[in-house]
């Protein structure tokens, strides 16, 4: 049985994957305590881990289910710290996973997505609809890469960077630790960590935390 970290969109969609795949979700968990009881997709809202502190043997839990790299990796060590068991990789059933590609845990990879072959998927990742990730390819713990998104081969994605919808990586770049990059853009040249690159072709626009 497993349990979700938040109850928006994208944990939403993680609930539809999980029923996709015949894996049982019995909750959502959600800092705000003012959703605690609430029914979200037919699912409740169970609260904050010490909330379901009596299910810790008997659940896993899910921290993939929020996009922002920031929140994901705070809510693994939360949920590290607490003593509770990560989630299993839940892979969309329409996706290949070549025995030459390794996948770490509590990753989240979505309908649609094309991985192809010697990719290194590590931990906490993202990868949602319509991800097309080439050969070589190596993404770190806590990356978020939005629907659409073409990443061509021998790219490096760092730990917790975020690659924004509909975006295009070229070949042999890397993307830095804690970057983002915008919406639409095409990355032709390494991206610094914690800086914000966009556009066509993406620029530098600001450093980030």
């Amino acid at each position: 049985m497993l349990v979700i970290w938040g109850c928006g969109g994208h944990g939403r969609e993680v609930l539809h994957l999980c029923e996709q795949i015949g894996i049982e979700v019995i909750g959502f968990l959600d800092e705000r305590p003012e959703l605690k009881g609430q029914i979200v997709d037919d699912v409740p809202v169970l609260g904050d881990l010490a909330d379901i502190s009596s299910l810790q043997q008997q659940v896993k839990i899910v921290c993939a289910g929020v996009g922002d790299p920031f929140l994901k990796k705070r809510l693994v060590e939360k949920t590290k710290n607490c003593g509770f068991q990560f989630a299993d990789t839940l892979v969309h059933p329409s996706v290949f996973i070549s025995k030459r590609n390794r996948l770490g845990i509590g990753n989240v990879i979505c309908e649609g997505t094309i991985i192809t072959t010697n990719v290194v998927i590590e931990n906490f990742v993202i990868i949602n609809r319509g991800v097309n990730i080439s050969h070589d390819d190596r993404i770190e713990d806590y990356v978020t890469v939005a629907p659409g998104v073409q990443v061509g081969g021998n790219v490096t994605i760092h730990q917790g960077a975020y690659i924004g919808i509909g975006s295009s990586i070229r070949e042999k770049t890397t993307i830095g630790s804690w970057s983002v990059i915008g919406g639409g853009s095409f990355v032709k040249e390494d991206v610094p960590e914690h800086t914000l690159y966009a556009g066509v072709p993406a620029l530098f626009k600001k450093n980030l935390p």
